[in-house]
């Protein structure tokens, strides 16, 4: 190896290192101003417009169905322009949208104004984060994506608290103001200098090679996969995460009516959705070894159950600050557990092929939860009494769980 291309491939990891850096700090950035603060700041917002929870909760629910949507196509975007363009016009673009939403003379337009930070959030969301990494790190891209999600995963914990020490200085148009600023100086200036590592066509390597000289194997499993997707053990499973993910992302988002329902301060409240953060921090960690240890159907159950009891618990257990905190912080962890075994249970039983099928009502669920949230609590006068219902829910997915267990052959303990 020469000296100028040592020199080089020197400089190529430092570029990957500043990128990833880069990225974990935007992405705590960009999830707590335009995610975690909304729920954070929702009882100002209504008490002060007049809206209903649920026509609020709409509007933020119709930005997450935009980035949903707008992230499908956003792969070929990012082949083509690069990250560092894509999610700096990202990050330009929630400016003005997080502007527009703390302006909002009306439901319209903070509607409007949530739509377009829809574009925003998939811009600059974990999609493109994760693609970016993945082109860079090749081989090695599993420990840059774990450094990611991990530190991401702490967005919570910044944001919530943040977002509620804003709320007590400020009106809620004043507290998304500063965030907004928060947001342009920091996401800006590091999407648009530090993503800069080089952008290389992928070269075969052995198991690409591998893989393609299977190609008529690969061509022939577009039909296996269709049949995977309607068997009954894939729409069985697909209905359970549906269902469980509809409960974290409910109970995470109705956490904070409910802790002030129940007696809490709303700082206090907030600071405990901010330890859902760490709380799925410690679960991801956990996962590892829970992994080894038991079948995919085993983990499943087990998160189920542990979930369909905690939601239920954040209703009916003591108020006592310390007992209420413990439970939310449990119901991170297992949340945290949940984004993993997404993944790692369809991959071990049928392959990466069949997961986009598994994401698309994922995401749809985790879309629609904050209007389910409000609506919920709408409907049943409470959020306490919404928080029982919403356990019963999840125990739906407890029985799809448990009806699809016959149908896994291979699926044994790991030791």
């Amino acid at each position: 190896m020469t000296s100028s291309t040592l020199d080089d491939s020197l400089h190529q990891r430092w570029a990957r290192r500043r990128g990833l850096v880069a990225l974990c700090i935007t992405e705590v950035v960009s999830w707590g101003v335009l995610y975690y603060a909304f729920p954070v700041a929702l009882s100002a917002i209504t008490a002060d417009t007049g809206w209903s929870p649920g026509a609020a909760s709409a509007a933020f629910s119709a930005g997450l169905v935009v980035s949903a949507v707008v992230g499908i196509g956003a792969g070929r975007v990012l082949d083509a322009r690069r990250p560092r363009l894509v999610m700096t016009a990202g990050s330009v673009l929630a400016v003005p949208a997080v502007a527009g939403i703390a302006m909002a003379p009306n439901l319209a337009w903070f509607t409007a104004a949530w739509v377009l930070a829809g574009f925003a959030m998939a811009a600059t969301f974990y999609p493109p984060a994760f693609a970016a990494l993945t082109r860079w790190y090749g081989d090695q891209r599993m420990k840059a994506l774990t450094a990611l999600t991990l530190v991401a995963g702490l967005s919570s914990t910044v944001f919530a608290p943040l977002t509620a020490l804003l709320l007590q200085h400020l009106s809620w148009r004043g507290t998304y103001l500063v965030l907004g600023l928060v947001l342009a100086a920091v996401t800006i200036p590091l999407h648009a200098f530090a993503l800069r590592p080089r952008w290389e066509t992928p070269q075969p390597t052995a198991s690409m090679t591998e893989t393609a000289s299977r190609s008529k194997v690969v061509q022939a499993s577009v039909t296996t996969v269709g049949a995977v997707v309607r068997s009954r053990s894939f729409l069985l499973l697909c209905a359970a995460f549906t269902v469980l993910a509809l409960g974290f992302y409910v109970a995470s988002l109705g956490a904070i009516p409910l802790l002030t329902e129940r007696g809490l301060s709303h700082e206090l409240a907030a600071t405990t959705l901010g330890l859902l953060g760490a709380g799925q921090l410690a679960g991801r960690l956990a996962y590892a070894p829970l992994q080894r240890r038991t079948s995919s159907s085993t983990q499943l159950l087990l998160v189920i159950a542990a979930t369909t009891v905690v939601i239920a618990a954040l209703a009916v257990a003591s108020p006592s600050p310390v007992v209420l905190i413990a439970v939310a912080v449990l119901l991170g962890a297992l949340r945290g557990m949940f984004t993993l075994m997404q993944a790692a249970i369809v991959a071990e039983r049928w392959g990466t092929a069949a997961y986009g099928a598994l994401a698309a009502p994922i995401t749809a669920a985790t879309a629609i939860a904050p209007w389910a949230s409000a609506a919920l609590a709408g409907a049943f006068g409470s959020y306490t009494d919404a928080f029982l219902v919403l356990a019963a829910l999840t125990a739906i997915a407890a029985v799809c769980s448990g009806l699809d267990r016959w149908l896994k052959p291979g699926d044994r303990p790991r030791h």
